[in-house]
């Protein structure tokens, strides 16, 4: 691609940054058997290019089963879309033992991590790469 001059046309890199002022907390799943649903939950977003921008689509997945719990769409980046993506996977699957996420700042926010506190969720977050 490269070679001949293309490039993507998502986003580009550095979209999961987290905020500097935002907790990050270890990765808890190192060597870790998931074994049974609710076990572990994680989260991720993409940006899918539109025909006049771009949407984020969130999702929340139970790592046991491969289920989609939760999804929203979005067209910013903030953190609100993903509380209330968490918000629904909460009320109607009850609450995991551990949350994974990425480092991001929508993952790191307060709004985010205080749902999963509140709910006695361990939370984990993967290392950046």
């Amino acid at each position: 691609m490269q070679t001949l001059g293309l490039a993507g046309m998502a986003l580009g890199q550095n979209t999961s940054k987290a905020h500097p002022q935002h907790k990050i907390y270890p990765c808890l799943l190192r060597g870790v058997d998931i074994i049974r649903p609710n076990q572990v939950w994680s989260t991720d977003i993409t940006n899918t290019r539109l025909p006049r921008g771009f949407v984020c689509l969130v999702a929340i997945i139970d790592w046991y089963s491969r289920k989609i719990l939760s999804w929203r769409l979005s067209n910013t980046m903030d953190a609100g879309f993903c509380v209330d993506c968490l918000e629904e996977a909460i009320k109607t699957y009850g609450t995991p033992e551990i949350f994974n996420s990425d480092q991001g700042s929508q993952f790191t926010s307060a709004a985010f991590t205080s749902v999963l506190i509140n709910n006695d969720v361990t939370i984990s977050m993967d290392g950046r790469g």
